[in-house]
């Protein structure tokens, strides 16, 4: 029986998204994106941001948070594990780039490339100091994440580091309606939709990985990365349950 255009679009999207992320540095990657910013003021800024994200709190004593290339994008939703914020950094401006040329290539419209870029690689930056390491594994909110949010957080140091509003508003705009703000400008449409999409991926591939594990071993499991998922599900489509046990039992071996 043939597949449903859904399913295929589900392993298309695993296979363009695991190719991309086996075969690169994140850091790397990270770097020739911020390159791509034409103005070379709003390129420095925001490479220095990314660079130094760190900030200190006089009331908070100690290290805030956790360091930004190895912070989780969420505690428990998409991209919760180490290194998960780069990836879906990355994800985003990348799906925010592709919708730029869609819209110009389809459409006729005129995206402003930089502030998308940098709106991209910012929009969630203030996550690595509001989240915490649990002591026995997983994510916790810091002292910090307890009093500020993320996105009132990249705001702030936002607008204290001089960013163009515009580039604050794609900020402020990327939760769309569950936002402060939702977007008023083309710019901060496309990041919200490459934010949503990249998320909404990321859990979906994350939540089936699990609940084959689940369906094939009985474990229940909570700690688990995309690259493990994607072995799981390819495992699935291969060998049934049975590749799903194999594949799980060599995974906890590494």
């Amino acid at each position: 029986m043939a597949e449903s255009p859904a399913t295929t679009t589900f392993y298309l999207i695993i296979s363009i998204t695991e190719r991309f992320f086996g075969c690169i540095s994140l850091e790397k990657e990270l770097s020739k994106l911020i390159q791509m910013i034409k103005d070379p003021v709003l390129r420095s800024k925001t490479r220095e941001f990314l660079e130094k994200p760190r900030f200190k709190v006089k009331e908070i004593k100690g290290k805030v948070g956790i360091a930004f290339k190895e912070s989780p994008a969420s505690r428990t939703h998409h991209h919760a594990y180490e290194k998960g914020l780069v990836q879906h950094t990355i994800a985003v401006t990348k799906l925010a780039l592709n919708l730029c040329d869609i819209i110009e290539d389809v459409y006729g419209g005129n995206p402003n490339r930089d502030i998308v870029i940098a709106g991209s690689l910012l929009h969630d930056i203030m996550k690595a100091p509001v989240y915490d390491v649990k002591e026995y594994g997983g994510y916790r909110l810091s002292s910090l994440g307890e009093r500020l949010d993320h996105l009132t957080l990249t705001i702030a140091e936002l607008y204290r580091r001089k960013f163009p509003l515009e580039v604050i508003h794609v900020v402020a705009a990327h939760h769309g309606a569950h936002g402060p703000i939702s977007p008023k400008t083309l710019e901060a449409l496309i990041v919200h939709w490459a934010d949503y999409a990249d998320s909404q991926i990321n859990f979906e591939i994350l939540d089936a990985a699990r609940f084959l594990i689940k369906d094939a071993t009985g474990e229940e499991i909570k700690k688990l990365t995309s690259e493990q998922a994607f072995e799981i599900v390819h495992a699935k489509a291969k060998k049934g349950r049975e590749g799903v046990r194999q594949a799980w039992k060599k995974l906890k071996q590494k």
